[in-house]
């Protein structure tokens, strides 16, 4: 899903036909039955780079959890077990950003409270035991009236932590 601007001269429906074609060439060349994701990065040029491939919902798009009809967690459970698709799409704006190991490396407990008295944000915890630099350990969401406010909000948060 790409916000209406994406870049300074990107046309955001052609960008999301070419990722689009990508992920399906992918998925063919696999010969892939079930879930793939496929994580991509825009540059600075606009060309389009894989950077991962997941046959599992992705934490790039967690926030499909807070912002979409069906999230990709669900859908991946519809999926399995032979149930409808649900709808995909977007009711509200959302975005996460990942917590890594550093949080908890810098000599004192993250201050979660401080991070979710930011309106519309979430906190979730992987339940790992062990930080260590880079390590995903969780992530914050947030909710807004446009992407640029849940993007806005989720950092704020973050650094508040």
């Amino acid at each position: 899903m790409l916000p209406k601007e994406v870049a300074a001269g990107v046309d955001a429906a052609e960008l999301e036909q070419r990722a689009r074609t990508i992920a399906l060439e992918i998925a063919e060349a696999f010969a892939l039955q079930g879930l793939l994701a496929v994580e991509m990065f825009l540059t600075a040029a606009g060309k389009l780079l894989v950077n991962e491939l997941a046959p599992r919902p992705h934490n790039s798009y967690h926030e499909s959890e807070r912002g979409c009809v069906t999230s990709q967690f669900e859908q991946a459970v519809r999926a399995a077990c032979g149930l409808p698709l649900g709808e995909t799409d977007v009711v509200t704006p959302a975005a996460i950003v990942n917590l890594l190991g550093e949080v908890w490396l810098q000599g004192r407990e993250p201050n979660f409270a401080a991070a979710l008295a930011v309106p519309g944000v979430r906190l979730h915890l992987y339940e790992k035991q062990v930080a260590k630099p880079g390590r995903k350990m969780g992530h914050l969401s947030a909710i807004g009236r446009t992407p640029e406010e849940a993007v806005e909000r989720v950092l704020e948060a973050k650094a508040k932590l």
